[in-house]
């Protein structure tokens, strides 16, 4: 796998299982929540209710603007630290 440092301009060639073994380690250690289904659409629907729901302060002209069309979840990247020791990853 090839992938980008996290400081300076270079590229990183590494195998793509320890590549993602850094990624889970990232992701177990600090916490985050894991979850197997997307929750883009019911988080969507509601921001659509709210805006709906506000008649004074966004006109009903304007509405479509604060609207994403097609919501789509992030995925998560990770930059190598080159610089420290055992080369951890800096999740994007």
């Amino acid at each position: 796998m090839i992938a980008r440092a996290d400081k300076g301009n270079s590229v990183i060639i590494l195998p793509t299982q320890q590549y993602h073994s850094k990624v889970r380690d990232v992701l177990h250690g600090n916490n985050f929540i894991t979850t197997t289904r997307d929750p883009t659409n019911s988080y969507q629907a509601e921001i659509k209710n709210t805006i709906k729901q506000n008649r004074t302060l966004i006109p009903r002209d304007n509405r479509w603007k604060y609207i994403n069309l097609n919501p789509s979840a992030s995925s998560i990247k990770g930059l190598i630290k080159l610089h420290k020791s055992g080369h951890p990853i800096r999740p994007v």
